[in-house]
């Protein structure tokens, strides 16, 4: 019985052949459209490691932009063992192991608020993931026993957020960034991060989770955050990390306030569009689907 072969040392791309690190490559320039600009493209393409690139596509774009395509076989390769990636570090659980694990673990609901921050209206991903009708077939955070979830929606200030967080007694704050011109997700990020760290100051902070698919994981720590979730994310994915990070990180977790406990659980996950003020009003519990 043959053992099969492990990966490769290196790789490069692969288009007709085995190795022959064929690529195709898309791009925008400044240039109105001419012979100029299909010079300037195939000068681009050979500083970036193309060898012999062809120009496939040119066609204007407006009077001064041109869309170019190239194509042709990169020298560089890729040297495996140099490549750094993120491995999961907990174990994908199902709904109940989640139910289990957090009321074990807090003795109480884990609250959840998300919300979309600054002026990003996009929220099919915090909607996703908070959601119960989820994504992928699967179930989102309001679908389990032991979450209470608070979805702000869209275009949520900073500072409302960071109240509703404090009002609420969260656990988890989620945030979900699509708008990335100009980095904005990244300047988002991080004046939440430094207004939850002022609201909390000398006592456990939230655990601060962000989402998008513009976001390097592995920037949790310039960021200020504790998780960075990519594309294809799921909700289960996100429901696990918090029992991971909840159970492992004890003194982040908060004593249960007034009337809560594993004991009095109340089903009462709250969607509602944030108004930009402080004082958000509830304006529909969430009804039973």
């Amino acid at each position: 019985m043959n053992t099969p072969a492990g990966p490769p040392p290196a790789v490069r791309p692969y288009g007709d052949t085995t190795d022959d690190g064929m690529v195709q490559l898309s791009f925008t320039l400044p240039l109105p459209h001419g012979a100029l600009v299909e010079g300037a493209a195939l000068q681009l393409a050979r500083q970036m490691g193309m060898d012999r690139p062809l120009l496939v596509h040119a066609r204007p774009v407006g009077t001064e932009f041109t869309f170019c395509v190239v194509y042709g076989p990169v020298v560089h390769q890729v040297e495996l063992d140099s490549v750094d990636v993120m491995e999961r570090e907990y174990a994908l659980l199902s709904s109940q192991e989640v139910d289990e694990g957090l009321h074990r673990n807090l003795g109480r609901d884990c609250v959840v608020v998300g919300a979309c921050i600054g002026t990003d209206a996009h929220t099919v991903g915090i909607d996703a993931i908070l959601n119960i009708k989820g994504f992928a077939g699967q179930k989102g955070l309001e679908y389990y026993h032991s979450m209470r979830v608070v979805n702000l929606g869209a275009q949520v200030s900073v500072p409302d957020l960071v109240n509703r967080a404090v009002r609420e007694n969260a656990d988890a704050v989620l945030v979900s960034q699509a708008v990335t011109q100009r980095d904005a997700h990244l300047t988002n990020v991080r004046e939440l991060s430094a207004e939850l760290d002022a609201a909390y100051a000398g006592r456990p902070r939230p655990l601060l989770v962000v989402g998008g698919p513009r976001f390097d994981p592995a920037m949790t720590a310039d960021l200020g955050v504790d998780r960075i979730f990519g594309r294809g994310t799921t909700p289960d994915d996100v429901a696990s990390y918090l029992v991971h990070a909840l159970t492992v990180g004890r003194s982040r977790v908060r004593e249960p306030g007034p009337g809560e406990g594993a004991d009095e659980h109340e089903p009462a996950n709250v969607t509602e569009d944030a108004e930009e003020t402080a004082d958000v009003a509830v304006s529909a519990d969430r009804s039973a689907l």
